[in-house]
């Protein structure tokens, strides 16, 4: 059988890169056994990435003035945790898959790891001619394979207060393509102080404020003109929606300030395998798939924050780590006006 790059969505929203393993093979073992060994090895990387382009969103609970403005450059660094990057494949989940040594299970690479050795899986396929066949696959490996051990992140934040103690927050990554690949960030939040409505020294110098903040990211691949395998309009399209509610506090001195906060994070991941695929046995059979499969996930979890803000002027820098599913520290470059 013709074998073809497996795609892989982490690197294709972050490194437009392939990773080297099959995918038209894995469909040749049925569109449910693709689906199922394609959301368990993409999770973590799709929730590594909710994780991500959620951090950076405050760097102080202190509201501006009313009619401030502040424009900023965040960046970000999610840390894979060894947990993530493997998960337990049970031959008795799939209809056409087993392993070469038949083993009932193993632990093997999702997108943010690295199988070391390769592990091979026979798949058991339906030739209309020659009856059940099988061919053996080497399932894919992960970013891992190159070293990486961290999800990176960065965009353009701005802020405008319309009254005291109320910032209204935008972010955005501007659509790109590189390459066949398309990848934009967008968001909006609301934050507001709450000690602003409190007379200035009953809390001087805590601030104390809220904040919502809606993030969405897509994706998209397009190797129909890659000579991966036979077929027409072959492209991944990936959504990442997420929504954060943080409960921030703060010293409120002139120059160098602390901040925390404790959050939730709530959100979904669509990934859709689109396109028509040829999978062939040599001259004599082929099969077409269209729009193989379309896998959702959903993230939820607590974050804790903890940073520092230094403040010279127009100008202030912020530093923070976030303690999470997936632990990540942030770098904030900002201008206030």
């Amino acid at each position: 059988m013709k074998t073809i790059p497996f795609f892989l969505f982490l690197i294709i929203i972050v490194f437009p890169v392939q990773s080297q393993d099959n995918i038209d093979d894995l469909l040749a073992a049925g569109v449910n056994d693709a689906k199922r060994f394609s959301q368990d090895y993409l999770a973590p990387a799709t929730e590594g990435l909710a994780y991500g382009i959620n951090n950076g969103w405050f760097n102080h609970a202190k509201g501006q003035k009313q009619f401030g403005f502040e424009i900023g450059l965040i960046a970000n660094t999610s840390f894979i945790n060894d947990d993530k990057k493997t998960f337990e494949m049970r031959a008795s989940d799939y209809e056409n898959i087993r392993f070469l040594d038949n083993s009932t299970s193993k632990n093997v690479a999702t997108a943010l790891g690295h199988n070391d050795p390769d592990i091979t899986v026979v798949i058991t396929y339906d030739d209309p001619i020659f009856g059940n066949q099988e061919t053996e696959l080497t399932l894919p490996t992960g970013i891992g394979s190159t070293g990486v051990n961290i999800i990176p992140a960065a965009f353009l934040q701005a802020a405008f207060s319309p009254f005291r103690g109320t910032q209204i927050k935008a972010r955005y990554f501007p659509k790109i393509e590189t390459e066949d690949v398309k990848t934009g960030l967008h968001g909006v939040g609301i934050q507001q102080e709450f000690t602003a409505w409190l007379p200035r020294d009953k809390f001087f110098p805590v601030a104390i404020s809220g904040l919502i903040a809606y993030t969405h990211l897509d994706g998209s691949y397009d190797f129909t003109d890659s000579n991966l395998v036979e077929g027409s309009n072959q492209q991944v399209q990936t959504d990442i929606n997420t929504f954060l509610f943080e409960l921030i506090a703060s010293t409120n001195f002139k120059v160098l300030n602390a901040y925390g906060a404790i959050g939730y994070l709530s959100g979904k991941s669509q990934t859709d395998l689109l396109g028509t695929y040829v999978v062939t046995d040599g001259l004599l059979y082929s099969e077409s798939i269209v729009d193989p499969f379309s896998i959702e996930e959903k993230v939820n979890g607590i974050r804790t924050t903890l940073g520092a803000n230094v403040k010279l002027g127009f100008f202030s820098l912020n530093v923070d780590y976030t303690f999470a599913e997936f632990n990540s520290a942030s770098l904030g470059l900002n201008f206030s006006f």
